[in-house]
């Protein structure tokens, strides 16, 4: 269900020690980055991609092993023409966030919920969205004027929303029984040139940790949610009128787990659930259906079951590195915040791979924008080295907050 509602679908979920902490030993900050509405393309006006003012956007934080959220970092968005009466997104050259040229403007909250006392703290009100990038004409000096424009500080953090190239880098024709079924079909990008909308925050670990002590306790889980109002009522006059309780419609965790391990019958199921329910989902991390596609396709026998390796991977966290004391099995993207940073250029150990390839501060040790998760995955499913010859995103990645790249704008002439 979630696939026609794209402003709110999650597509990935990223959450990895900043590589701008102060002491590299530490982990003073955490990133986390949160993807909707996939395959943007950049020219695709009048409407082009904005975030859904009848939505939460949320970031959830377990610091205790438990599979309840402790801290929720919630998104609302709000939506405004400065000229109604024309069709155009922005009626002249953008050069600000504030441009009177720039019709179409969306400003968000975000508010951090204690979920055990059930309090709120305002951090930011009426933050400005980096619009979508509709072109050189349109917004000449994208990257400069408004990109870099889109940065909020709050206490404790710093929060950007808007667009950006998808950071997600694949092969999507592994849908095609398996790249083509004999392995023919690999290599390419397929998300090469396309956007998607994404929010980033860059918070203290202090903040995120139990008992606000990321030294003792320096072990997180998080996981990205949406939420619609239970009941949309569509007026005679066009309008929308949203009313009831809030009910979750969208949850990404660690990634592939809801695209390609939870079955099609059970996706709404998935995107509904809670982590405590976990449970009922076990049978599918523990017998992955690619390892018995990938024997049938391609004669790789799967490696017996249950797949206890896998259950570490996905539901609890990797004893030793950053599984929780008294963890709850519950999937998650979990990261342990001591670990000090390893980013390409400036790590001997570095690697795409991640912890299989013997670089702890990699995927499934929370997931930097660069871990090459379809190999690292499809390895740790088959117990053996396999890929889909994508290594590396289209753009490379900022060295600085929000980290991700800027999107493709509206006046290529091929973006893909």
């Amino acid at each position: 269900m979630i696939a026609g509602d794209p402003a709110v679908d999650a597509t990935d979920f990223f959450m990895f020690r900043s590589p701008n902490t102060v002491d590299a030993t530490q982990g003073d900050d955490v990133v986390l980055v949160a993807n909707f509405w996939p395959f943007e393309e950049p020219a695709g006006g009048p409407n082009f991609y904005p975030f859904d003012p009848s939505a939460r956007y949320e970031f959830n934080i377990d610091n205790d092993g438990d599979a309840v959220a402790d801290w929720i970092y919630r998104f609302k968005f709000s939506s405004s023409y400065q000229n109604p009466n024309t069709f155009l997104y922005n009626t002249g050259p953008v050069t600000s966030l504030s441009d009177a040229d720039l019709n179409f403007r969306q400003t968000y909250d975000l508010t951090k919920v204690n979920v055990d006392n059930g309090k709120s703290q305002l951090l930011l009100d009426n933050a400005p969205v980096v619009p979508s990038d509709v072109g050189n004409a349109s917004m000449p000096n994208y990257a400069g004027d408004l990109w870099s424009a889109g940065d909020r500080d709050f206490a404790g953090g710093v929060s950007f929303a808007g667009q950006s190239d998808d950071p997600f880098y694949l092969d999507l024709r592994v849908f095609n029984l398996l790249y083509g079924g004999n392995l023919s079909e690999t290599g390419d990008d397929t998300l090469t040139g396309f956007n998607t909308n994404a929010i980033v925050l860059q918070i203290d670990d202090d903040k995120l940790a139990k008992g606000g002590n990321a030294t003792t306790n320096p072990i997180i889980g998080g996981w990205t949610t949406t939420s619609r109002k239970s009941t949309a009522v569509t007026n005679p006059n066009g309008t929308r009128t949203y009313t009831g309780n809030w009910v979750q419609i969208s949850r990404l965790g660690a990634p592939l787990v809801n695209e390609v391990v939870i079955p099609v019958g059970l996706k709404d199921k998935w995107n509904g659930s809670k982590p405590t329910g976990d449970g009922q989902f076990l049978s599918y991390v523990q017998d992955p259906e690619v390892a018995r596609l990938i024997e049938a396709v391609y004669s790789i026998p799967a490696p017996a079951t249950p797949r206890n390796d896998l259950v570490e991977i996905f539901l609890t966290g990797i004893n030793g590195l950053n599984q929780p004391a008294g963890v709850v099995p519950s999937e998650q993207l979990r990261l342990n915040m001591s670990t000090p940073t390893c980013e390409s250029g400036d790590c001997a150990e570095y690697s795409r791979l991640g912890v299989i390839d013997g670089d702890v501060a990699g995927y499934p040790n929370g997931r930097r924008l660069g871990d090459d998760v379809i190999d690292i995955s499809l390895t740790a499913i088959e117990q053996t080295t396999l890929g889909d010859g994508v290594n590396a995103n289209d753009e490379g990645f900022g060295a600085e907050f929000p980290y991700l790249a800027a999107p493709s704008d509206g006046s290529e002439n091929d973006p893909h």
